[in-house]
């Protein structure tokens, strides 16, 4: 019974390999792409802090500018210090809650924005990635036209990477690919555990 298996499992195999070689063999576009991770999940950072990491692993520059983090000390900036080809820049000064002055968070803001248009323009960045960028765009900090006229203008060799929630519609269809995370279960929320070293920071 276990060979009749084993070989119908291995015939269907070889259907799904063959499908899968022919599809893989039709994409033949290379290009730098705008991504983005949004949605009320946790995650967003962290999954394009691994792509800066593979970048790294090929000898890729990367760029990364963070929005709104920067007032405490993280794992990632101890990690990506160490590394030549990162420019690792923690830029905000809190989230606008903590803040609690708004011409003082447009301020900081635009001098982060500033960063990654710099890095965008920049031949020598493969990879650069604006953390948080869509919640400063939520509060109006940055006019969304201006990020969407900045990421028309990106070299076609580079990746741009925007994470954070509410991803404005616009800067959705332009990007290449968007990934929405979603929220299941938040130990904060449901069991009062405080956000930690080595998961949030």
């Amino acid at each position: 019974m276990a060979d009749t298996r084993d070989e119908a499992h291995n015939a269907k195999m070889k259907k799904v390999k063959a499908a899968h070689d022919k599809i893989v063999a039709s994409k033949t576009v290379e290009k730098g792409l705008i991504i983005v991770h949004t949605g009320p999940g946790k995650g967003k950072t962290s999954a394009a802090l691994g792509m800066a990491i593979r970048a790294i692993g090929h000898d890729m520059k990367v760029g990364i500018v963070q929005f709104v983090k920067g007032a405490m000390a993280t794992g990632e900036a101890a990690v990506f210090a160490k590394f030549d080809n990162v420019e690792f820049k923690p830029m905000g000064e809190g989230f606008t809650w903590e803040t609690q002055n708004r011409a003082r968070d447009v301020e900081v803001t635009r001098v982060a924005w500033e960063e990654v248009k710099r890095m965008i323009a920049d031949p020598s960045y493969d990879m650069i990635i604006a953390d948080e960028l869509n919640i400063v765009l939520r509060y109006d900090y940055l006019p969304v036209d201006e990020v969407l006229e900045a990421l028309a203008g990106k070299r076609d060799a580079a990746h741009v990477i925007i994470t954070g929630r509410n991803a404005p519609d616009a800067l959705i269809a332009v990007a290449d690919l968007v990934t929405e995370m979603a929220l299941v279960k938040h130990p904060f929320r449901e069991q009062g555990v405080k956000a930690q070293a080595g998961i949030e920071f």
